[in-house]
């Protein structure tokens, strides 16, 4: 099929672009994810690292409360095992986690890809936007990966690790639930911090203003605590840590609405 008279690409030969842009993301992911799949004992240190009782976090924390004045401040030694129940789970679990990794490695290149496959359906002012567009969210997700990875699970594990109904009871933790727990924290987190840009979306179609984000301020306090009190284990410090950030994107999304507004 050839292109049309106005020179647009037929509805075939926009399946055929589509085609070779999957292949060549497939391509990039199956690159990254082979590098990380044989640096195995790299990779699975920095995955595990946040399972341990001298992770930076706490290093940070301690520092930091010594610093203003609790010179005793320290935290308890910690150590939780983790096993593997079935014959095969260390090696599916090392192809599957790879393929996450390469996923987000690959992220970048990926958003490249959709962009240039979309661009040419775009006016040139838009093709400004949404690479700002684009921008952000990546930039966001990065973010609240990051924040996943140092602050809320390290937290989650060492509470959920350590907790236990009765002293004879001790915790030994799957690597399955170990990995899955921290991917699914991670991508929740992403999606979390695109607070502002969905605001900015509903700013556009004149769904919200910054008047009514105001007005429901406090409102909005006491739901981001909720919130925080569900996708984090019930003690005050993982609350204060993971509420602040999310009612700072809260205080960021109403600066972003009124910009829409003008």
């Amino acid at each position: 099929m050839g292109k049309l008279n106005d020179g647009k690409l037929t509805f075939g030969e926009h399946l055929e672009v589509l085609r070779q842009m999957l292949f060549r993301i497939l391509g990039v992911v199956g690159i990254f994810a082979s590098a990380i799949f044989c640096f195995k004992e790299t990779t699975w240190k920095i995955l595990l690292a946040p399972s341990e009782c001298d992770f930076c976090t706490y290093k940070w924390i301690e520092a930091t409360m010594q610093s203003i004045g609790f010179s005793d401040f320290h935290f308890e030694q910690f150590l939780v095992d983790l096993i593997a129940t079935d014959l095969s789970s260390q090696f599916m679990t090392h192809i599957t986690t790879s393929i996450y990794l390469g996923l987000l490695c690959a992220s970048p290149y990926i958003l490249f890809e959709l962009f240039r496959f979309i661009s040419p359906a775009l006016y040139k002012n838009e093709k400004k936007y949404s690479v700002q567009v684009t921008g952000i969210i990546y930039f966001l997700f990065v973010i609240g990966v990051l924040m996943s990875y140092y602050i809320l699970f390290p937290i989650s594990f060492r509470f959920l690790g350590t907790y236990s109904v009765a002293e004879r009871v001790h915790s030994t933790i799957t690597l399955d639930s170990y990995v899955e727990t921290f991917t699914t924290l991670i991508f929740v987190m992403g999606l979390v911090f695109q607070l502002p840009v969905i605001a900015f979306a509903l700013a556009k179609m004149g769904l919200i203003t910054h008047v009514v984000l105001c007005h429901y301020r406090r409102h909005t306090f006491l739901v981001i605590m909720l919130v925080a009190a569900i996708i984090t284990p019930p003690d005050i410090m993982t609350l204060i840590l993971v509420t602040i950030p999310l009612y700072f994107l809260f205080e960021v999304s109403i600066k972003v609405v009124k910009m829409v507004e003008g």
